[in-house]
């Protein structure tokens, strides 16, 4: 067991979810910078493929700030995680975080797709991020809703596709 909690800070992509919070490309810059100082570990820059600004941010990002590693939110798509990594790839350490939804609710109503399509997902999605870095982070969304036996399987596909966190 590691001697020291990792800091993972969202600040930057969750952060910006909030009711009348829109940064722009400088304020996150910004922002990143203040993270570093701080010490975080991991810094999760944005979901490039959300929209071009969010491309940008986070690649700018990757550009200018050292010390943390640079993270990129990704759905299972081979394009988004493809731009994603496009994204984060100048970074010193860039790590792709890709993410499908696995409870029975969202897989039916959000995605359209059952278990067998969901595990395909996972393991497309999770294995060409690992085509690009060696530092690929998997999260389950609505985990909490999700049959652990189907959870089980699901995190089992990510880390035999490669993922690592």
């Amino acid at each position: 067991m590691a001697d020291r909690v990792t800091i993972f800070d969202t600040t930057l992509r969750d952060g910006e979810q909030s009711p009348g919070i829109s940064l722009d490309a400088g304020e996150k810059l910004e922002i990143a910078e203040q993270l570093a100082r701080l010490g975080v570990d991991v810094l999760e820059a944005g979901f490039p493929v959300a929209s071009k600004g969010d491309f940008e941010a986070v690649q700018a990002i990757a550009r200018s700030i050292g010390g943390p590693v640079i993270c990129g939110l990704s759905r299972t798509h081979l394009g988004d995680v493809d731009r994603c990594w496009e994204a984060v790839s100048p970074a010193e350490r860039a790590r792709i975080h890709v993410f499908i939804s696995t409870s029975p609710s969202h897989m039916e109503h959000m995605l359209k797709m059952d278990e067998a399509q969901v595990l395909a997902e996972t393991r497309q999605g999770v294995g060409r991020a690992r085509e690009h870095t060696d530092d690929v982070e998997f999260s389950p969304q609505d985990a909490t809703r999700t049959p652990l036996d189907f959870m089980i399987e699901v995190l089992q596909a990510a880390v035999d596709a490669g993922a690592t966190t």
